[in-house]
C-alpha cells in the first residue's frame, strides 16, 4: 500500500478516533435539537406546474374571498329505493348546523332524477392541506350526526379528495422511519451476521437521516423552495439508502485490511483511504443529479431536489467521517462472533462464488455481452407502450370515502358533477358565464364565488372525471374562451390540472434527462480520467432504467391493475437510477482500475468482481428494500415509484454489474481505460496513484 493521506489517519488514530466520532454526533444532534424541522404553509400551486392554465386559474381563485377556499359536495343517498319527502325536508334543515368553515352553496339540496340521491355543493374557507382536512373531517362529523334513518351521507369533490390525500401522509414520518430502519437493521444483521456490528452504522445513518431532514428543510425554507410530506419521504428513504451503501462498502474494505495488518488503527485509515474515492465519485453523481431537478416546473419537485442533494451530503460526510472513527473505538469485536484476524483470507480470496462467476463471464466474454443485452433489451421493450397520467380516482392503493362517493354520485348525476372545472377569470364575468355555458364540452355552469375583479364559474364537464375524454372537454373548453377573446381567463380543476401537469412533465423528461446524463458523464470522466469508460458506464445505467420501466410496466398493469404510472414517476425513477444505479459501477471500477495497476485490466477486473460482489450486491439488495419502503403509504405514485426503483437497483447489481460491465471491460481491455493507460503504473506496485496520464 502506498502512504495514507493524513486526513485518513488523524480521523482513524489512537487518541484522536473519539473525538472524530464524539464531535459530528454531537453537532448532528445539537443541530436537530436546536434547529428542529422547518415548517411553512402550503400552497394549492406547490404542485402544480408554472406557467399552465390551471396554476394560473389556482392562483387567481387564491385571491377570492376566504369563505370560497376549497369546495366541497356532500352525497345523500337512500339506503333503500328513492328518498321520500321528509327526508329530503330533514335534510334541508340539518344544513343549518353546518361548521362555521362551511357554507352551503344552495338553499337545499338537489335531488337526481332517479330519487335515489342528493348532492350539495359546500364552500370550504380553505387554506393550508392540513386545514382542509381539518374541514372536511369536521363537516362529516357534522353531516353524520343529523343524518336521517335510511340515509346515508358522504363527502366527495375537490376538498375531500385533497383531505384524504393529507391522510395518507398523516403519521407518514413517522411510519417510513421506523420501517425504513427495521428493514435496514434486519438486512445488516444478514450482511454481517453479528448481533452487534449493525448497530453502530444504524445509529450513525439514523442520525444523519434527522440530520438531513432539518437542513433540508431550513434550506428549502431560506431559498423558498416548497415541500411536501413526500418531499421529506423520500429524503429519509434516499438517506437511509445512500448511506447504508457507503457504511458497507467502508465496513468491507476495513474488514479486508484487519485481515492484513495488526493495528486497526493503520487498518481503517487504509480502507477510509480506498473508500473514500469511491463514495466521493458515487456522491458527486447523485448530487449532480438531484440538483438538476431545480429546473422542473413543478415547485415541489424543485424543492425534492434540493432536498435530495442535501442529503446525500450529509450521509457522505457522517459515514465518512463519524463511521471509521467509531468502528476503531470498537475494536475488532464489533464483528463477533466472525471476527477478522491476520493471515485470515480476504473477501476476494473467500468469494467463491463472484470468483466463478468472474471466471465464467472471462471465458466468453463477447457472448456474455451479447447474451446480456439481448436480456435487457427484451426488459425494455414493454415501456414502448408506457402511458403516463393517473386520475384522482387512481391515486390511491385504498379507495377513501372521497373516490367511493364520487363513482355513487355519477350513478344518479352527470359524470363531472363531483370534480367540476373552475373557470376563473378577470374578464367580464356575464361574458365568461355565457361563453362557459355554450361550451359543448360543458353539462352545466353556475357562478360560484366573485370578488376583487375575479369571477369563478363551475363547469360540469359532459366527460368522466380522469377520462381521455375529459382532458379532450377541458382542451375544448379552453379554445371556446380563448376564441371569445377572453384572454383572463383560465380553466383549472382536478382534470385541468392533470393534463398541465402531463405536459410539464413531457418538459420536464426533455430537459433534465440529457442535462443528467451530461454531468454524470462529466463526473465519470474527472473520477476515472477516461473518456470510454465514462460513455459504457453511463449507457449501462440508461439501459437499465429502460428496464426497469419495462417490467415495471408489465407489472403494474398485468398484475396490478393499474392503467398508466403517474406523470411523476418516469422521472423520478430515472434520476434516481441514473444516479443511484451509477454508485455500483463506480464502487467495481475503482476497484478494477485499482487492481489493474498491479495486475493488468483483466486480471483487475476479475479480482475487483471477487473483491466487491457480496458487499455491492448487499448493498443493491438493501437499496431495493428501502424505496420498496414506500409502498407502505397507500399512494400510488409512491409505490410505483418505490416498485421501479427496487426492480432497477437490482437489475444493475444481479445483471449490469455482476456481468455486464465485466464483460464490458474484458472485451475491450486496455483499450476501457482509453486515453489513461493504468498498465503503465502496473510495475509500481503499491503505487497511490489511480492512472497514469
Amino acid at each position: 500500500m502506498g502512504e495514507t493521506p493524513s486526513w485518513a489517519t488523524w480521523t482513524t488514530r489512537r487518541g484522536w478516533a473519539w473525538v472524530a466520532a464524539l464531535v459530528p454526533l454531537l453537532v448532528a444532534a445539537g443541530l436537530i435539537v436546536g434547529l428542529g424541522t422547518a415548517t411553512r404553509t402550503s400552497a394549492e400551486t406547490d404542485t402544480l406546474p408554472a406557467g399552465f392554465g390551471s396554476t394560473e386559474a389556482a392562483t387567481l381563485a387564491a385571491s377570492l374571498p376566504d369563505d370560497t377556499g376549497a369546495t366541497a359536495i356532500v352525497l345523500w343517498t337512500a339506503d333503500e329505493g328513492e328518498l321520500t319527502d321528509d327526508q329530503v325536508a330533514a335534510l334541508a334543515s340539518s344544513l343549518g348546523d353546518l361548521p362555521d368553515d362551511a357554507q352551503a352553496a344552495l338553499g337545499s339540496p338537489l335531488p337526481s332524477d332517479d330519487g335515489t340521491a342528493a348532492f350539495l355543493p359546500v364552500a370550504l374557507t380553505g387554506g393550508s392541506a392540513t386545514a382542509v382536512a381539518d374541514q372536511v373531517t369536521a363537516l362529516r362529523e357534522a353531516l353524520r350526526a343529523d343524518v336521517p334513518d335510511g340515509v346515508s351521507v358522504a363527502v366527495t369533490g375537490p376538498a375531500a379528495i385533497q383531505a384524504d390525500l393529507a391522510e395518507v401522509f398523516s403519521g407518514a414520518d413517522v411510519t417510513l422511519l421506523a420501517t425504513t430502519a427495521t428493514v435496514v437493521a434486519i438486512l445488516l444483521v444478514l450482511t454481517y451476521r453479528s448481533p452487534v456490528l449493525w448497530v453502530v452504522p444504524l445509529v450513525v445513518v439514523g442520525l444523519a437521516d434527522r440530520l438531513a431532514t432539518v437542513l433540508a428543510t431550513h434550506a428549502m425554507a431560506a431559498t423558498g423552495l416548497a415541500w411536501d410530506e413526500s418531499t421529506t419521504g423520500i429524503l429519509s428513504v434516499l438517506v437511509f439508502g445512500a448511506g447504508t451503501d457507503y457504511a458497507l462498502l467502508l465496513i468491507s474494505r476495513y474488514r479486508d485490511e484487519l485481515r492484513r495488518e495488526e493495528n486497526r488503527h493503520r487498518a481503517m485509515a487504509r480502507a477510509l483511504h480506498r473508500t473514500a474515492e469511491a463514495v466521493l465519485g458515487s456522491s458527486s453523481t447523485v448530487v449532480v443529479g438531484v440538483l438538476c431537478l431545480l429546473l422542473s416546473l413543478t415547485p415541489t419537485t424543485r424543492g425534492l431536489g434540493l432536498a435530495s442533494a442535501v442529503g446525500v451530503v450529509v450521509a457522505a460526510v457522517m459515514v465518512m467521517v463519524a463511521l471509521p472513527a467509531a468502528l476503531v473505538l470498537f475494536g475488532r469485536w464489533v464483528f463477533w462472533p466472525k471476527v477478522p484476524h491476520v493471515g485470515t483470507p480476504t473477501s476476494e480470496e473467500t468469494a467463491k462464488v463472484w470468483g466463478r462467476v468472474g471466471r465464467a463471464v472471462a471465458r466468453r466474454p463477447r457472448v456474455v455481452l451479447a447474451a446480456g443485452v439481448v436480456v435487457i433489451a427484451l426488459a425494455a421493450s414493454p415501456a414502448l407502450g408506457l402511458r403516463t397520467g393517473l386520475s384522482a380516482a387512481e391515486q390511491f392503493l385504498d379507495t377513501p370515502e372521497s373516490i367511493t362517493a364520487a363513482e355513487r354520485l355519477g350513478e344518479s348525476f352527470p359524470s363531472g358533477s363531483s370534480e367540476p372545472a373552475t373557470v376563473v377569470s378577470t374578464d367580464d364575468a356575464d361574458t365568461v358565464l355565457a361563453t362557459v355555458q355554450a361550451s359543448a364540452a360543458v353539462s352545466s355552469a353556475q357562478p360560484s364565488a366573485s370578488g376583487d375583479g375575479v369571477t369563478q364559474v363551475d363547469a360540469v364537464l359532459d366527460a368522466e372525471p380522469g377520462s381521455d375524454a375529459a382532458g379532450t372537454a377541458v382542451e375544448t373548453l379552453r379554445a371556446d374562451l380563448a376564441d371569445a377573446g377572453l384572454d383572463g381567463t383560465y380553466v383549472g380543476g382536478s382534470d385541468a390540472e392533470r393534463i398541465d401537469e402531463a405536459a410539464a412533465a413531457g418538459r420536464d423528461r426533455l430537459v433534465i434527462f440529457p442535462l443528467v446524463l451530461l454531468l454524470v458523464l462529466v463526473a465519470l470522466v474527472l473520477l476515472l480520467r477516461s473518456l470510454v469508460a465514462p460513455l459504457l458506464l453511463v449507457a449501462t445505467v440508461v439501459a437499465t432504467y429502460g428496464s426497469a420501466l419495462g417490467l415495471g410496466w408489465l407489472l403494474f398493469t398485468q398484475v396490478l391493475g393499474f392503467s398508466a404510472l403517474d406523470v411523476s414517476t418516469p422521472l423520478f425513477a430515472f434520476l434516481f437510477l441514473v444516479a443511484l444505479g451509477v454508485d455500483y459501477n463506480i464502487f467495481l471500477i475503482t476497484r478494477t482500475r485499482e487492481e489493474a495497476e498491479r495486475h493488468g485490466t483483466r486480471e483487475g477486473v476479475l479480482r475487483a468482481l471477487s473483491a466487491t460482489g457480496g458487499v455491492i450486491t448487499s448493498a443493491g439488495i438493501l437499496l431495493a428494500a428501502v424505496f420498496a419502503v414506500l409502498g407502505v403509504l397507500p399512494l400510488v405514485v409512491l409505490a410505483q415509484l418505490g416498485v421501479v426503483i427496487g426492480i432497477g437497483v437490482l437489475l444493475d447489481t444481479l445483471l449490469v454489474r455482476t456481468v455486464i460491465v465485466p464483460s464490458l471491460v474484458l472485451t475491450l481491455g486496455e483499450r476501457f481505460w482509453w486515453p489513461a493507460r493504468p498498465d503503465r503504473s502496473r510495475q509500481q506496485a503499491g503505487s497511490p496513484r489511480h492512472l497514469a496520464d
